[in-house]
């Protein structure tokens, strides 16, 4: 194949994908009113292969999102609602003692609601710290290890967890190494007036209709190999890399992080971004990201990745603050 041929086969590829995952958010918008900017980064956490935090208060369709997007999309889709009396072992499974042939006896594993392509996790910070972690392995590794045999999860294998703001009662933080795990998280606020009309006037109808399937997971497949191959130019990973490390405290340059971050991003950070926004320049049909698509994906991707302290709660400084003083170094 020549250049040429290879070029135009490139140029067909996205563009195919394009038209498809405009469909897709057409068809989410035609169920979740108002939210075009969560569709879009939720979009963007799949192509990218990554896990996504949704958070928000309840009654503003996390879930209803999640539920749309894995029927839009095609995937084999299971789901986890958190208590606090939720154990690992209701979440990856568990060894069983069952009687064989001849009175033998044999332990076998039965598989958990994890061994999933699409895991909706709801309410992830209403379970205690141990089943938090029980995600942990199988968010980074994909797969899980039971009595010392690893079992691999299906590919592609995504988690779509929905959280509750910390202040309510009867929720727990999630560590930093599990929040590290999700590729974005997305804070959803209120509908506007419009949008909450629609929503009134869409839940008033007797009749339920169900999202079309747009994708299949061969579709995601091959769109995620495409995010991956999308070259990087060397001046947005130079960016990334001054916009990253001008987040860590101690060896920034910046006078507000070292006063106000308590713990910025590490290398992980960097790998999201580089892989978050070639996925949005997949999403609006370029062959390679732009500074637009940085900047576009720096608070889905930062949100959960720096830690205010004590000193910026007194002095009013937000994490808002701290990301356009550091986006000013790239800008």
């Amino acid at each position: 194949m020549t250049g040429t041929e290879s070029t135009t086969t490139q140029n067909s590829s996205i563009f195919t994908a394009h038209n498809k995952l405009t469909d897709v958010r057409d068809e989410v918008a035609s169920f979740i009113f108002g939210q075009d900017k969560v569709v879009e980064h939720a979009l963007i956490a799949l192509l990218a292969g990554g896990h996504m935090l949704l958070v928000g208060v309840p009654g503003l369709a996390k879930t209803r999102l999640v539920s749309i997007l894995a029927k839009t999309m095609g995937f084999d889709t299971k789901r986890i609602q958190c208590t606090p009396d939720l154990m690992p072992s209701d979440i990856i499974g568990s060894e069983v003692l069952e009687e064989v042939d001849y009175g033998r006896r044999n332990f076998r594993f039965i598989q958990g609601p994890i061994f999933c392509q699409f895991l909706m996790v709801d309410e992830i910070n209403r379970a205690s710290p141990r089943t938090q972690s029980a995600l942990l392995q199988a968010m980074q590794e994909h797969n899980i290890t039971v009595s010392g045999r690893e079992y691999s999860l299906p590919s592609p294998f995504h988690v779509l967890a929905t959280q509750n703001p910390l202040e309510q009662e009867g929720t727990y933080p999630l560590p930093e190494a599990q929040l590290d795990r999700f590729l974005i998280q997305i804070t959803i606020d209120y509908p506007d007036l419009a949008a909450e009309k629609k929503i009134i006037q869409a839940t008033m109808t007797a009749e339920e209709v169900l999202p079309k399937s747009i994708m299949f997971v061969n579709d995601l497949r091959d769109m995620q190999a495409m995010v991956r191959d999308m070259p990087l130019p060397d001046k947005l990973l130079d960016a990334i890399l001054t916009f990253v490390r001008a987040g860590r405290p101690g060896t920034s340059t910046l006078d507000a992080v070292n006063q106000y971050v308590s713990w910025g991003p590490g290398p992980r950070a960097t790998q999201a971004m580089g892989l978050a926004m070639r996925a949005r320049a997949l999403i609006e049909g370029r062959k390679e990201p732009t500074m637009e698509d940085l900047l576009a994906t720096i608070q889905p991707v930062m949100a959960h990745r720096i830690a205010l302290n004590y000193a910026a709660r007194t002095d009013g400084v937000t994490l808002d603050d701290i990301l356009k003083t550091m986006t000013k170094q790239i800008a």
